[in-house]
This record gives C-alpha cells, structure tokens and sequence, in this order.
C-alpha cells in the first residue's frame, strides 16, 4: 500500500502580518509547515505501522509545491517517518487551486498510491478546495474532514467519522480514495489499521521527529519535478485582487451608568 500526503508550508500564524502595497510582506516572515498537513501525515503515518514492532503496512510520501531551496517543513515530515518525498518546484503562490489539484493528481497517478491524505484546509487561505479537486480530477471517492479513520484491510476499505451539525456522519469508501483530516483525528484513539492492537492508544497530537529521526531525514530520498515535468500550466482562473488589513476599531467610550450604557446600546450601536 502507498499513501501520499500532501503538505504545506505557511507564514507562522503566531506572526504579525505585514502589509504593502495592496498585498502581505512575506520578506521577513518565518515559514513552518501548515498544522492540519501535520495531522494528516500522523494519520498516514498510524495507518502505515504496526506499533510495537518495526513492520510497515504501507509506504508513506509526502508532497509540496514550493520552491526546491525552500522545503524545510518537507524534511521535517521525513524525520516524523515519511520514508520518502516528492517535491514540484514551483511558487505555490503563484499557482491557483487547479493547478495544484493537477500537480497532486499526476503525482499520485505516477506513484500509483492507493490512499491521498490531506489536512481539511491550510491556514493561510482557508481555501478547502484542494482534496475536493484531487478526488474529482482521480474520479476516487473521497471523504473530507475525517475525525475517525479505520481501515478494513481484506475489505481494502476505510470507514471514517464525522463531526456534522447533528452529530456524526460515517462513511465506508474503497480504496483507492482521498481523505482530508481535521484536527480530532490526532485523538489517541482515532486511526485504527486493523493490526495494531484495538487498545492501543497513541500520544495525543501529531509526534515530534525523534533525533534519530532529523539524521535519517537527511538521507531520504527526495525527487523533484517541475510543473512542465508533469504535465501541468497554471490556468490562472483564481487571482488576488488585494489583501488589506482590517480597519482601526474606534476607541472605546466611559459609561457614568449602566442606563447610559443601555442607551448606546440602543441609540448608537443599535444591537439592543
């Protein structure tokens, strides 16, 4: 069995952002790998091996589009235990949603993987259109923002969980599929293969690289392509117009009493 992941890096979101001229100043920002694409390779990863013992059920890959000299979250996720990577060199910023379905689906059709996993959404953008397309553009089934995965092996199946509105929603899809995570699927409980053992409880979140883990890193296979490579253009059907921070909030305003209060409510704010 083959997993590809797909991953991210982004502006670190503990960050200020800086803005110029109609756009954001990524010039000083520092980039750290997208949260939910960390909790899609823990769920690749769950799926992959038999804890306890050095057996692998399947080969985990993981994927960018980004510049090839920028791919330190990419090594970071070979030193959580991703055995190999695949890199597109390219700016992702420049690429719309398309496109870079495109890139994944070729990707994942050479690779012949039986299972791509994604974080629900990336952070920067909350765009939540990328796992959608690579489905469609694969024609595979597909479920998006799993809190639960388990795979029947000899039904070569997934049954995932839900979080809706009402309660829980849970699907069965066949293999070859797509999955998008969410962020209780790192729950000790919520990735079950079918042959590590039903009480075994893994460490809440997504695991740290050991540093065993950094040094075999280095040693990992990474390929590289290009979008020409695969096949892909950019069709440039998504454009940014401008980013601009939200306005200043006015200064707040001294009440005498709560009457006075009551009555901006009322007269002023008008949300009363």
């Amino acid at each position: 069995m083959k997993i590809l992941v797909t991953v991210k890096r982004i502006p670190d979101p503990d960050e200020s952002l800086k803005f110029a001229d109609g756009g954001v100043d990524y010039s000083s920002s520092k980039w750290v790998p997208n949260a939910f694409d960390e909790y899609a390779v823990e769920t690749a990863l769950r799926l992959a091996e038999v804890a306890g013992s050095k057996d692998r059920l399947a080969e985990v890959i993981v994927m960018s589009v980004c510049p090839q000299g920028q791919r330190q979250h990419v090594t970071q996720f070979l030193a959580m235990g991703a055995e190999r990577g695949v890199v597109v060199d390219a700016d992702d910023s420049t690429l719309d949603s398309i496109a870079i379905s495109k890139l994944i689906a070729e990707v994942a059709r050479r690779e012949e993987v039986d299972l791509v996993v994604a974080g629900k959404l990336s952070q920067d953008n909350e765009g939540n259109q990328i796992p959608q397309r690579v489905g469609g553009l694969l024609n595979w089934p597909q479920a998006c923002f799993a809190a639960e995965v388990r795979r029947d092996k000899d039904a070569k199946e997934l049954t995932v969980s839900r979080e809706v509105d009402d309660g829980v929603e849970i699907k069965k899809i066949p293999l070859p599929a797509v999955l998008s995570v969410d962020l209780r699927v790192v729950l000790p409980t919520s990735v079950s293969n079918g042959v590590t053992a039903a009480d075994h409880r893994y460490q809440e979140g997504a695991r740290l690289a050991s540093l065993r883990g950094i040094t075999m890193a280095k040693r990992k296979k990474v390929q590289i392509f290009t979008p020409d490579d695969l096949g892909v253009q950019n069709s440039g059907s998504e454009t940014t117009r401008a980013i601009n921070p939200p306005p200043a909030r006015p200064s707040g305003q001294m009440v005498a009493s709560a009457e006075e209060l009551v009555e901006k409510l009322k007269t002023e704010a008008k949300v009363l």
